[in-house]
Order: C-alpha cells, then sequence, then structure tokens
C-alpha cells in the first residue's frame, strides 16, 4: 500500500476516482444526519465524539492490519496543524456559522473551498496547479452553479451577518490549506493511519473546548441523535474523509475539491428520492453548470499542469508509488 505522502499525476484515474466518486456521494449525505444530529445534541461535543470514536475505530483497524504510526516530530508536527484546520477550524467554525447564516448561504460561502484550494495549490511550492483562463473560468462556473442551486441572490449574501460569512469563509480557507499542507508535506504512514491521527487530534480538542463550554451538561441520549451520530462516524467519517485523504494524496487538490460542488447535487437528488422535494428548472441548470465545471476542470489542458517535479526517496517506513 502506497504511503500518504505518494501519488500519482494531477487527474482523477482508478482508485483515486472512486475515492473521489465516495468522498461525493457520502459527504453530499451527511448534511440530513448533521442537521438531525444537533437538534438534539450540542454541536461542538456532537463533532468532538464523532471525530474521536471515528479516530479509534479506523486507528486499531489499520493497527491491527500491521499500519503503523508516524515516528517523526516533524510527521506529528503536520498531523496536528492538519487535524486542527480540517476539524477544529474548517468542521467547528462551519457549525458555529449556522447560528447566524441560513443553510442556503452557508452552503455557498462553503463552497468557495474549490477556489481556495486552486489559490493554495498554486501558491505554495510543489503544487500541480497553474492559473488558466479555463480553470478560472471552471472555478466560477461551479460557484455560481452552487448558488443558483440554493436560490441565493447577491443581495442576499451582502445582507448576511458578517459573523456568520466570515467563520464560513475562514472553515473554507482552513479545510483547503489543510488539503494541500497533507499533499505538500507526506508523513511516513499510510493514507488510513494518516486520517486516524487527525480525526483524534482535531476530535479530543472539539471535546476539550465543548466540554469547557458546558455542552456535557446538554447532551442527551436520543434514538435519533444516536442514529446520526453512528451514520457519520461511519461514513462521513471513517469512509468519506479516508477516501478524501487518499485522493488528495493521488491526484490535485484542486480537482479533489470540486467536491464541494458536486455535494449539493448529491443533496438535492437524496431529498428528491428520499422526502419527495421537486426538482425544478433551476436545479436542472445548476446541476448542469456544475458539472460542466467539474468536467472542465477535469480535462482541463496540460499547460495548466505543472510539470512533474524529480520523485524523491522514499522516506523509511514509507513505500514508493
Amino acid at each position: 500500500m502506497a504511503g500518504a505522502g505518494s501519488g500519482g499525476g494531477s487527474g482523477l484515474k482508478g482508485k483515486a476516482l472512486i475515492a473521489y466518486l465516495l468522498v461525493c456521494t457520502v459527504w453530499g449525505s451527511t448534511y440530513l444526519a448533521i442537521r438531525i444530529g444537533v437538534e438534539a445534541l450540542p454541536p461542538v461535543l456532537f463533532a468532538g465524539v464523532r471525530f474521536t470514536v471515528a479516530g479509534l475505530l479506523l486507528g486499531a483497524a489499520v493497527a491491527i492490519a500491521g499500519q503503523s504510526l508516524p515516528r517523526g516530530r516533524r510527521d506529528w508536527t503536520t498531523l496536528a496543524v492538519s487535524g486542527i484546520l480540517f476539524f477544529v477550524t474548517g468542521n467547528a467554525l462551519v457549525v458555529w456559522a449556522e447560528q447566524y447564516v441560513e443553510s442556503g448561504p452557508a452552503s455557498v460561502f462553503v463552497a468557495s473551498g474549490p477556489l481556495w484550494t486552486a489559490l493554495f495549490d498554486a501558491m505554495i511550492p510543489g503544487g500541480s496547479t497553474r492559473f488558466s483562463t479555463r480553470l478560472l473560468i471552471g472555478l466560477a462556473i461551479g460557484f455560481v452553479g452552487v448558488a443558483v442551486l440554493v436560490g441565493i441572490t447577491p443581495a442576499e449574501l451582502s445582507h448576511a451577518s458578517l459573523r456568520g460569512p466570515g467563520a464560513l469563509v475562514l472553515a473554507s480557507a482552513a479545510w483547503s490549506l489543510a488539503a494541500v499542507l497533507t499533499k505538500r508535506r507526506p508523513v511516513a504512514a499510510t493514507p488510513y493511519m494518516t486520517a486516524a491521527v487527525q480525526m483524534l487530534i482535531g476530535g479530543a480538542i472539539l471535546i476539550a473546548i465543548g466540554s469547557l463550554t458546558g455542552d456535557v451538561a446538554r447532551w442527551h441520549f436520543t434514538g435519533r441523535g444516536m442514529a446520526a451520530l453512528a451514520y457519520l462516524i461511519v461514513f462521513g467519517s471513517i469512509v468519506a474523509f479516508t477516501a478524501f485523504v487518499y485522493a488528495v494524496n493521488h491526484a490535485s487538490p484542486t480537482l479533489v475539491g470540486t467536491y464541494g460542488y458536486v455535494n449539493p447535487i448529491v443533496a438535492v437528488l437524496l431529498g428528491w428520492l428520499l422526502l419527495g422535494e421537486a426538482i425544478t428548472g433551476r436545479t436542472l441548470l445548476a446541476m448542469a453548470l456544475i458539472l460542466g465545471a467539474v468536467i472542465l476542470i477535469q480535462f482541463r489542458p496540460k499547460a495548466a499542469i505543472a510539470p512533474p517535479l524529480a520523485t524523491p526517496a522514499p522516506r523509511r517506513g514509507q513505500s514508493a508509488a
């Protein structure tokens, strides 16, 4: 099995494509589970328990399979920073922000993630992203498609409370930066052990924050809340996040980041299938824009992709690609 830092080209192929499709599908289905969960459970502690339990289960499974923890201080620093960016800054800020921003506008701000990923991948040395007219048009079309999908106008976005949008933009930027850093600073561990450690670090910090802010007293066990928590642990975290880490390490972070455009489509389709929600002409237009944007970015010309760098010798404990 390849190490966390290994990875082939910039496009989505083979297992990387399967991992990307898993992320698009599963994370698109978690919106409903999160909404059900926070109705009964305090958000910060809810998120902390979700990631801590998922990290423990995944870590135990990969340890039994013979995968070892990273040993170097540099690796642990990378995992700590990325774990905080992914789960404390990226995830918890979204939960907090939805106190001030409705879910529709919130999803548009969160959909800025692919734009941030492209920016960081281009700015931080060693990336595969090179800005081109085709790439920028694709990113812009995808963002517009999300706005059309949720029916949010520029006026509605501009009148939203600044606290919520500010937190959501910071959360999207933090998540995107973590994705690029995960690609740029490989650790001597498999993507699965990497994901387990990142979830454990982020989850433990969130539990500590939730405990200090009184979430323990507000925790109530309910069937719906526990079912939502279980779904998010198994599918939202263990399945989808490990697939995300795998895809990022084997393809361009900019391309993988377009899952943020596809997730709303999945959420809409699930609402139609499970809840009988209507699919309108506007919905179909938005889906066409989003899918067109993803295709445009996926099949961008070779000139928009950086030439491959010399492959470094594998670090101790890490297999070559």
